[in-house]
């Protein structure tokens, strides 16, 4: 169970969830139409050593019957990286991954010259990570700067403490974030980006309905993935259901312009049609929403 101030790395709690969205990222990438190629994903997850989350890169069969199989990660994948993207066609040059996690877009995505991409994150997690990067002699594409701190903590200091610059316009990212920050935690969140986000910033996040029945959910998860480490651990435990504000409606009110796009209009723009989802993973799919925010120049 979740509590408060509880700490992880790579191979525990949240940090595990990491380490099994960088094998679905690294099965992804070898896919002949594969929507995202990230190079660095099978590194970290190989660097982890545990056996079981490798096979999930080998044999995608493992979770051929999740969501997770149906494409949802190279979807997900790609919304954000276009969302980062079209940020730098405007103009925007600072960027925060908020729970950057084993996100590795400071190093394959094609940044513009004076870019800085702040990447928050627990301490140990970001350690890992840079540790994996350094010894594949991996250099960033931007100007890559880590902020270790937890974002149920005064995370705003911190990152400006490492040159972020809140007069600046930024383009944020909060990519299966969400539903592991207590309600207050998430609102607070949400707050402070406002906060610091000068005219012109954006952001992108991904949101589930209220009504999702986590626990169902993970169980049937932990059935299907009883083979891989991902089965080891009760997902519904790291997840908090307690009240929040709905994020887009929070943001419309401070002024910022949100929208929201369900998965089949991911899987439409990406052509990359998706496959009939089964209960109890479509009471997920049904609230699942891609929500982007701009604040007005």
């Amino acid at each position: 169970m979740r509590t408060e101030g509880d700490t992880w790395d790579i191979v525990s709690s949240v940090g595990m969830t990491a380490l099994f969205v960088a094998a679905i990222r690294a099965a992804e990438t070898k896919q002949p139409d594969a929507l995202v190629h990230d190079e660095f994903a099978a590194l970290f997850v190989a660097a982890a050593g545990d056996p079981d989350t490798n096979r999930l890169i080998d044999d995608p069969e493992l979770w051929a019957d999740s969501p997770l199989g149906l494409g949802f990660m190279g979807l997900r994948s790609k919304f954000f990286d276009d969302h980062f993207r079209a940020a730098t066609e405007a103009g925007v040059r600072q960027a925060v991954i908020l729970a950057a996690g084993l996100d590795a877009r400071a190093y394959r995505l094609d940044w513009p010259q004076g870019m800085v991409v702040y990447e928050i994150d627990q301490p140990k997690v970001l350690e890992f990570k840079g540790q994996v990067l350094a010894d594949a002699h991996a250099t960033p594409t931007a100007d890559r700067r880590e902020v270790a701190v937890d974002l149920r903590d005064n995370w705003p200091a911190a990152l400006i403490e490492e040159g972020f610059d809140p007069a600046r316009p930024t383009v944020w990212s909060a990519e299966g974030l969400l539903p592991y920050l207590p309600g207050a935690a998430q609102d607070a969140l949400f707050a402070r980006i406002d906060q610091l986000s000068a005219p012109g910033s954006s952001l992108a996040t991904d949101t589930f309905g209220s009504d999702v029945d986590f626990q169902q959910l993970a169980d049937f998860q932990t059935e299907q993935m009883r083979d891989t480490s991902f089965g080891k651990i009760d997902i519904a435990d790291l997840l908090y259901t307690d009240d929040r504000s709905d994020p887009a409606e929070w943001l419309t009110k401070q002024g910022w312009t949100t929208k929201a796009a369900p998965p089949e209009e991911l899987a439409a723009r990406y052509d990359r049609p998706l496959t009939e989802v089964l209960e109890p993973y479509a009471q997920m799919f049904n609230g699942m929403k891609y929500l982007t925010a701009v604040k007005p120049s």
